[in-house]
């Protein structure tokens, strides 16, 4: 007879295969028709099956990172833990940028083709900078931090049960797959940037006893920092 332990990693086993190969396939079929929106919203799909799936499991988004805030107390409890993922991902990035450097990787200095104009004309369009913000805070944001965090290393997590430093896998597996997601339009230096994002908002997600709530800020600001930038053609 099947253990517990075995069924619940079986379970896990499928739920990444199929939600990890539906958000693919949706992107990959969508890419010819609106491929500047097909990451969004092809994550924001799989994720309204997943929610929908999870309640039909008796299962709530708390249990992967959503976790409630109540009272004000947890909510100023947010701003230290903010500053500290803030931290972790700037360690991250200038950790890849000086390694990057001092190995002599050039294709870490050169910006990928195709980058910028996946955000279309954006510098000074009010219109299309608050489209972005829009989506930033929605598929980016939330949406990748529910998705890449709260589920897949959740998941992962059972799938690597009673293997020796499972989380740390999960959050290196996950990682690993958060950079693959964004090399189709950033190229190698978008693997390796992302994928050492990953590992640091993986390992804050932990740290945090699985609240995303720190590691969603974060996100979201520094991706409304990048958009300003471009909008207000600050970029260097």
């Amino acid at each position: 007879m099947m253990s517990t332990k075995n069924t619940l990693r079986l379970v896990a086993v499928a739920e990444l295969t199929f939600f990890v190969g539906f958000a693919l396939i949706a992107k990959r079929i969508a890419d010819p028709f609106f491929w500047r929106y097909a990451g969004p919203v092809t994550l924001i799909t799989t994720l309204l099956l997943l929610t929908g799936y999870m309640r039909w499991r008796g299962e709530r988004w708390s249990s992967m990172g959503l976790i409630p805030l109540p009272g004000i107390k947890a909510k100023l409890k947010l701003i230290p833990q903010t500053l500290l993922v803030f931290c972790a991902f700037a360690a991250a990035v200038a950790t890849v940028m000086l390694g990057a450097e001092a190995l002599g990787l050039q294709f870490m200095s050169e910006m990928p083709e195709g980058v910028e104009e996946r955000w279309g004309d954006i510098t000074g369009n009010l219109g299309l900078y608050l489209l972005w913000l829009g989506i930033v805070w929605t598929s980016a944001a939330f949406g990748e931090e529910m998705f890449f965090r709260g589920f897949i290393i959740t998941r992962l997590e059972s799938v690597f049960g009673g293997v020796k430093f499972a989380s740390v896998l999960a959050v290196i597996a996950a990682a690993a797959f958060f950079g693959y997601v964004h090399m189709y339009y950033q190229g190698m230096r978008g693997f390796v940037t992302t994928g050492a994002i990953g590992l640091a908002f993986g390992a804050m997600f932990l740290l945090m006893k699985r609240n995303l709530w720190p590691v969603i800020i974060v996100h979201g600001l520094v991706d409304t920092i990048g958009f300003t930038a471009r909008f207000l053609d600050l970029d260097p």
